[in-house]
């Protein structure tokens, strides 16, 4: 479970959606968000697939790979299902005791739960195509029209993408830690979920120790190489908009528009 997390991990390849700028990739990743927020029917979530598979395609990012992503928070899909199912109401379908199924609760499940899974997947594809450090000068870039308000946006995207970068580090580190405790007879496997969740519970101070440790060594070795903020530094890589650029925004807008449309007017014209 612990190695089926996919965020904050980048998947190396040369496809053309790796090689789109990084400012391009994440606007686009907040469209696609929006565009799903946007959706009213199932019409409208059909196009957001579609879409999606296109881009991943086109990314040659495995889809075996992207879709591990879904297990670790399986559970939280599955209460987000269950509540919208039971917790609605309207026509009842089935009854067992105080559990009610209702047609609509079973619509607003089936609908929340594929606005979750398309969420996640989109999401990962930013992650999945962008290095790092193209995913801070983006954010970095993007959030410098909020230094006028006293914003620290190089701080804030340096801190959002040393978040990203290590959480497959700590996960790494926290299935070490497991290893090793279950050598020693510890049984993260069975019994029920209360049991497993208070398994769970030696595995935080050295995971916290572990975690201090690598933020010591990541100051000390930025500290080395003269850190000082990184207001005023230089890259050795300026970005700069392309053809491919400016033609993946025009696709991304015209998307969204098409979202619009077809969830917001086109069913007052027909």
């Amino acid at each position: 479970m612990i190695r089926d997390i996919t965020l904050g991990q980048y998947y190396p390849n040369e496809s053309p959606i790796h090689k789109l700028d990084p400012r391009v990739k994440i606007v686009g990743t907040f469209l696609y968000i929006i565009a799903l927020f946007v959706v009213t029917d199932f019409i409208g979530f059909v196009l957001s697939s579609l879409a999606l598979a296109i881009v991943i395609a086109i990314s040659k990012v495995p889809f075996r790979f992207i879709a591990k992503g879904l297990k670790p928070v399986f559970l939280i899909i599955a209460f987000t299902f269950l509540i919208n199912m039971f917790m609605t109401d309207g026509q009842t379908l089935y009854q067992l005791g105080f559990l009610r199924l209702t047609k609509e609760g079973l619509y607003n499940a089936c609908f929340m739960g594929s606005r979750l899974i398309l969420l996640i997947f989109g999401s990962s594809v930013l992650t999945l195509t962008t290095k790092p450090i193209s995913l801070t000068d983006g954010m970095e870039y993007l959030l410098n029209p909020l230094k006028k308000f006293g914003v620290p946006a190089h701080e804030l995207a340096m801190m959002m993408t040393i978040a990203l970068r290590f959480i497959p580090t700590l996960l790494e580190e926290t299935d070490k830690i497991m290893k090793a405790q279950m050598a020693r007879g510890a049984d993260f496997e069975s019994g029920n979920i209360m049991k497993r969740a208070k398994g769970l519970i030696p595995l935080l101070v050295p995971l916290f120790i572990s975690a201090f440790r690598i933020a010591q060594d990541l100051a000390m070795a930025m500290e080395a190489r003269c850190y000082r903020g990184g207001e005023h530094r230089t890259r050795l890589h300026e970005m700069k908009l392309k053809g491919r650029d400016t033609t993946a925004i025009v696709i991304l807008i015209m998307f969204l528009a098409l979202i619009i449309f077809e969830s917001h007017i086109l069913w007052r014209i027909v």
